[in-house]
């Protein structure tokens, strides 16, 4: 679960990238971004296995607060991770 002052390197490396492809739209002033669009902008193909595992992850990180979801299936960083500016 996120609190105050923890890291971003306690996650593993693909909630990493996540956290950090959302904090770099975060900085850009950009919207959230669905999974699909993750997808392509890892490099992966947009196929359904490769976007599913990309929502299962979004979604662990927006029940344990790094995420938020205010629109279904679009996702940026949730207020917390917001403010402190990126990985601590």
């Amino acid at each position: 679960m996120w609190r105050e002052g923890l890291a971003w390197s306690v996650l593993s490396v693909d909630y990493q990238r996540i956290l950090e492809a959302l904090a770099d739209r975060h900085r850009l002033h950009q919207g959230p971004l669905t999974c699909q669009e993750l997808a392509t902008l890892f490099g992966l193909d947009a196929v359904p296995a490769k976007v599913e595992a990309l929502r299962s992850k979004a979604k662990r990180l927006v029940a344990r607060g790094w995420l938020a979801e205010r629109q279904p299936g679009r996702f940026t960083l949730a207020q917390g991770p917001a403010g402190q500016g990126g990985a601590s």
